[in-house]
């Protein structure tokens, strides 16, 4: 295998594709795959977008061509964040849709996130794999009809009549609500929504900016929650959004300038959706999920677990008919975005429960904070994933109440539980546990468990 070919597979992961510009992804692998997406699943007519990152436009431009010399037509809907793509390629109907994005990745990374029609993802078991073969291979179908035309195409108002139509505006309440834009592309959707929504909007860093002056936005990272945090604490504000680079991740923030795991929103906007359509099923990941199934229940909604990232949960969504999905990662799906995720829709209906409840999300938020607490997620490098966790598995063998093999191994105990799963990427392991209202219990099995990953890592 050819040095190029080695960094060229390992630019594909499991649910995407990203890489370090020029040697893992470049202009030249683009134009390959739009060729190799083309060749594969035949399509008429596609949409691609990019974000901000400096090297979005041309790697565009190259997959243009790609799919252009096979014939295919393109919509061109150029900077959005990613999920206006799944609303683009489903909703007007499309064969297929492509976003140029490295997400959260640093400034010197690109890639691709690919849909089907319907936006049905495309992951390594769903035709990634044979995309790479085709590129690695250059073994592209032959060309039966003559190039593909591009055709720049506005569907933003298409698109933010959507969001807005998940909401009622007339009952939301002057609320102030500071939004962490990281110069990615929320910025410019933000824009179109905020003459359509009595809130007082409070944007941080709202301009497009690929040279990331503010650093990459990964609020996920504790370290990049200071800001939000802090300007939601100067401004007195209800509240604080922050989103990740293209946008499919929204993260909350409480009056307080508090962090609110993404864990407990799931629950929170399960909940939303059921007050109005009880016995809706509610997907959900099997990281944590205590609260989660008990908030299901409670309004009458039907819980169902699938294995972690946006592939499996999509795919799960539309077996079970699911109105909503959420994982703890801050990933939000939903039926009527064609089973997609979205960082807009969650903070439209936040606001507007907060609203029409008439508390703060603390108060809507601490006692389930307090009923369940959890560790958040903690990753640790050992040198065999898959042998640690059946090591851990072995070691707590015979106390447990259950076992859960969906994603990694999940353990419950009478008052605590713990998921440990590898990541599909690196050598990593992920570990989560929750407890039941006993955070010194979480401090000591938290302990506990890394203690043992330490010994046998």
């Amino acid at each position: 295998m050819t040095s190029s070919i080695a960094k060229i597979m390992n630019s594909f992961k499991a649910y995407d594709i990203r890489g370090r510009i020029p040697d893992e992804f470049n202009e030249d692998v683009a134009y390959k795959i739009g060729r190799a997406y083309a060749s594969l699943l035949s399509p008429s007519t596609v949409c691609v977008g990019r974000d901000i990152r400096l090297s979005s436009s041309d790697i565009s431009k190259a997959l243009e061509r790609g799919l252009n010399d096979q014939g295919c037509n393109v919509v061109d809907i150029g900077l959005c964040p990613t999920e206006e793509i799944y609303f683009v390629t489903s909703h007007m109907k499309l064969d297929g849709g492509i976003m140029v994005t490295a997400s959260h990745n640093p400034m010197d990374y690109n890639g691709m996130k690919l849909v089907k029609d319907q936006s049905r993802p495309i992951s390594a078991d769903t035709g990634l794999k044979d995309i790479e073969r085709i590129v690695i291979d250059e073994n592209f179908a032959p060309q039966s009809k003559g190039p593909g035309s591009v055709e720049f195409v506005d569907y933003k108002d298409a698109y933010i009549e959507h969001l807005l139509s998940y909401i009622d505006t007339s009952k939301i309440s002057g609320l102030k609500v500071v939004m962490n834009c990281g110069n990615g592309c929320a910025g410019p959707v933000l824009e179109k929504l905020e003459s359509k929504l009595p809130i007082e909007f409070i944007k941080i860093f709202p301009e497009p900016d690929g040279h990331f002056p503010n650093g990459i936005p990964n609020p996920i990272l504790p370290e990049n929650r200071g800001v939000t945090s802090e300007a939601v604490v100067a401004h007195k504000a209800d509240l604080g959004v922050a989103w990740d680079g293209d946008c499919d991740r929204c993260f909350f923030f409480d009056e307080s300038g508090n962090f609110i795991e993404g864990y407990y929103i799931v629950g929170f906007l399960a909940q939303a959706f059921l007050r109005i359509r009880s016995g809706q099923k509610i997907v959900h990941d099997p990281r944590l999920i205590w609260n989660t199934v008990e908030m299901v229940e409670e309004a009458g909604g039907v819980p169902v677990m699938s294995k972690s990232g946006h592939a499996f949960i999509k795919d799960r969504m539309r077996q079970e008919d699911a109105v909503y999905g959420g994982e703890m990662s801050a990933h939000h799906y939903f039926r009527d975005f064609a089973y997609c995720d979205s960082g807009m829709i969650p903070w439209l209906l936040l606001v507007q429960t907060l609203s029409v409840e008439g508390r703060s999300l603390s108060e809507l938020m601490q006692a389930r904070m307090d009923k369940y607490p959890v560790s958040g997620e903690i990753n640790r490098t050992v040198s065999d994933p898959r042998a640690v966790i059946a090591d851990i598995e072995a070691n707590y063998k015979g106390s447990e109440l259950s076992v859960d093999y969906t994603d990694g191994v999940s353990m419950e105990f009478k008052d605590w539980r713990f998921n440990l799963r590898p990541s599909n990427t690196e050598p990593v392991i992920r570990l989560n546990i929750e407890v039941r209202q006993n955070k010194e219990l979480l401090k000591e099995k938290t302990s506990e468990i890394l203690g043992l990953i330490e010994r046998m890592g």
